[in-house]
């Protein structure tokens, strides 16, 4: 096996074996996972294959993929920078084009200087370069005009886009492919 058992992580399932969450993508720890196999929280449902762990009378095997035992319904999703930029796809709302996370900004489209909050409905993603034309003005006083009007995304639209943002491979383990991707359209 490549990856040292220490970095393993293990991929955490819904009871409907769905993630749990894709905006991030639901995983926790080995560690985290193997308590709670023991203390009987989750199911197993995969472990990695040819890696086990010791304890002082026994072997286990490591979670690779484990589910909860009750649904858990996500409500609402927390405002953070990743998934406002993850809302607007990587998107600046301005010129349209797309960019990595570090290369984007937060627009106030109301600026915080004349009464605008920090908020889902005022906060969108914008290149460096638009944020400066813009400045400390609405849109339409810098005559830019908006992509879409910024909304609080609900989690199954942030789960949507989330599975269309292009992983790398390093991220995802093989043992998980099966349980994030059994939804996609087959190819014929």
């Amino acid at each position: 096996m490549n990856i040292p058992v220490a970095n393993l992580r293990t991929l955490v399932l819904n009871a409907d074996m769905q993630p749990l969450s894709w905006a991030p993508l639901s995983v926790w720890s080995w560690q985290e996972a193997f308590v709670a196999v023991i203390q009987d929280r989750v199911i197993q449902v995969k472990t990695y294959d040819d890696v086990v762990v010791h304890s002082a009378a026994r072997a286990f095997e490591v979670p690779a993929v484990v589910a909860l035992k009750s649904y858990r319904k996500r409500r609402k999703v927390a405002f953070t920078r990743y998934h406002v930029f993850l809302r607007d796809e990587f998107t600046c709302q301005y010129c349209g084009n797309r960019f990595e996370a570090r290369d984007l900004t937060f627009d106030h489209v109301i600026p915080r200087a004349k009464g605008g909050a920090s908020t889902w409905s005022n906060i969108v993603a914008c290149c460096g370069q638009d944020n400066l034309r813009k400045g400390c003005r609405t849109p339409a006083e810098a005559r830019m005009k908006l992509l879409r009007r910024p909304v609080e995304p609900t989690p199954m639209q942030l789960d949507a886009v989330a599975r269309r943002v292009p992983r790398p491979k390093e991220q995802l383990h093989q043992t998980w492919m099966d349980f994030l991707y059994w939804d996609s359209a087959l190819e014929l």
